[in-house]
């Protein structure tokens, strides 16, 4: 029989993310569910504090503008979040909705609402 989390373990789980001070980190080769991936090093790239808004249904989107300055050369095609500025363990991880291709001093920026976690119970 298949087991679904309630509408009450999904907002803890969201509660939990959104209040361990996470950080919001960009990658060049996919992470997956063990962590993993290429992080994007050098220039000025360091990860970001993420702040998020009410969860509401089940998902939950940052609450401001995140810019990255200063970058290395890189083409940046995912991001994930993670529980420490450096190290740490990964919480959640997903695809940009467009690669970005940046050179040596570019920034990239993250809108509002531009990150949204959804989880779902059935």
């Amino acid at each position: 029989m298949p087991v679904f989390p309630s509408n009450t373990l999904i907002t803890d789980v969201l509660n939990l993310i959104k209040n361990d001070t996470p950080f919001l980190a960009l990658y060049t080769a996919t992470p997956g569910p063990t962590g993993g991936g290429t992080e994007v090093t050098g220039g000025s790239y360091s990860r970001k504090s993420i702040t998020f808004g009410a969860i509401s249904g089940g998902s939950m989107s940052n609450s401001a503008l995140i810019t990255y300055a200063g970058l290395p050369s890189a083409t940046i095609t995912h991001y994930g979040i993670l529980d420490a500025a450096t190290g740490g363990n990964l919480l959640v991880y997903g695809a940009l909705n467009s690669t970005a291709a940046v050179i040596s001093g570019d920034q990239v920026q993250i809108p509002a609402s531009g990150i949204t976690i959804n989880l779902t119970g059935s």
